[in-house]
């Protein structure tokens, strides 16, 4: 029985993350919209799970601030207002402005092959953002700024960019469906910016990438 209890846990714990992506992506793609509340019961149902694992993806969505528990009443959607998506643009601004400013921290210039993983995901992402096709759109442009964070070497700034952008997406992609074209709206710098940390130009990477938050302000009606 003792044999069996490490593959279990690594099936268990797959699904659970397997669950938890499911969501993320329904969330980000509004189809779970803010404010939206469900149970444990109705995503087993839907996805044909047990419980236990349902239960430990919603609580890992809860810690990295998607989903509110309510107590009695399962979980929920969490509704981040403008003031929130202003102070979370203005939180990764400082944090990445000192990436590229800070003397404790810096961008080395990376190995080839990460060079070439992220040009790839900044030409799929500034691809769909000419098209403007925001579904697409969202998956490389989370894919594009994890692999960029990623180059600091430092696993906590990557994941605590990545968790503000996650919400910012969900801020954001309601109010950028209401539009009835986007096509030429949405940013289009990942690739100057993945030249730019190719070339190890820190000051064209910071200036491309407040150009991008400042993107990010305007193009939903927030401006700083």
């Amino acid at each position: 029985m003792a044999a069996d209890w490490p593959g279990t846990v690594v099936r268990r714990n797959t699904l659970r993350r397997q669950i938890a992506d499911a969501l993320r992506d329904e969330v980000l793609a509004g189809r779970l919209p803010c404010g939206h509340r469900f149970t444990v019961k109705e995503i087993a149902e839907q996805y044909g799970v047990s419980a236990t694992p349902v239960r430990e993806a919603l609580l890992d969505l809860c810690a990295q601030g998607l989903l509110d528990v309510e107590e009695h009443r399962g979980f929920r959607v969490r509704a981040f207002t403008a003031d929130d998506y202003r102070a979370m643009v203005e939180a990764r601004t400082l944090v990445v402005e000192g990436i590229f400013r800070g003397p404790g921290v810096h961008v080395p210039r990376p190995p080839d092959e990460d060079l070439l993983s992220l040009r790839r995901r900044a030409e799929e992402a500034e691809r769909a953002a000419r098209a403007g096709d925001l579904d697409v759109l969202i998956g490389y442009d989370l894919r594009f700024w994890r692999e960029l964070c990623g180059l600091v070497g430092n696993a906590y700034i990557r994941e605590f960019l990545d968790r503000l952008r996650v919400q910012t997406w969900m801020f954001a992609v309601p109010l950028l469906r209401e539009r009835h074209e986007l096509r030429g709206l949405l940013w289009q710098g990942h690739r100057a910016l993945a030249e730019a940390v190719a070339r190890h130009d820190p000051a064209e990477a910071q200036r491309l990438i407040a150009e991008y938050n400042a993107h990010a302000l305007t193009l939903v009606g927030t401006p700083g």
